[in-house]
């Protein structure tokens, strides 16, 4: 057994690229879909959360208040294609297609306008946004964490089994 595996932390992947975080603050491979959280371009106080389905490309994407995306009218958004860059900057071309199920032609490490126009041309349907509260949900935990002191002390909410007491 390796030595990380007998480790209480868990090991974090860095990402393949550095990210800036103003545009897409948040970016998940998760639940069998690419998603994430992107700011605005117009309305500081306002982001969107899209994500796209693994295989299928369907998409959603609507405001944090459930609002649908003006420009996700049978179609990809920009909030969609901001979400592929930087997911390809965060985990890698390579990854994110596996992961999306999407056939590039050859590409060892696709781009993200590789992976865009290849998901595009399937013609994705668009879905509701029922995902969208989980993923915001998330994303505020996120952030909560990155509020944190550094410290040793164990988190309550990052323990994942519960306390056991003694048996007298």
């Amino acid at each position: 057994m390796l030595e990380w595996e007998r480790s209480s932390t868990a090991r974090v992947t860095p990402p393949a690229r550095p990210r800036k975080l103003a545009k897409v603050p948040f970016v998940e491979l998760a639940d069998g879909r690419l998603q994430g959280v992107v700011s605005s371009g117009s309305d500081i106080g306002r982001v969107y959360v899209s994500s796209v389905e693994a295989g299928s490309y369907a998409f959603a994407c609507s405001t944090n208040n459930n609002r649908p995306c003006g420009g996700a009218r049978g179609s990809y958004c920009n909030h969609i294609r901001a979400l592929v860059d930087e997911a390809v900057l965060q985990y890698g071309g390579e990854r994110v297609a596996r992961y999306l199920r999407v056939e590039t032609a050859g590409d060892d490490e696709p781009s993200s306008v590789a992976l865009f126009s290849t998901m595009v041309t399937a013609r994705p349907s668009q879905q509701d946004a029922t995902a969208a509260a989980t993923v915001f949900s998330r994303f505020l935990r996120h952030l909560a964490y990155l509020e944190l002191r550094p410290g040793t002390a164990p988190l309550p909410e990052m323990q994942w089994f519960p306390p056991t007491r003694a048996v007298a």
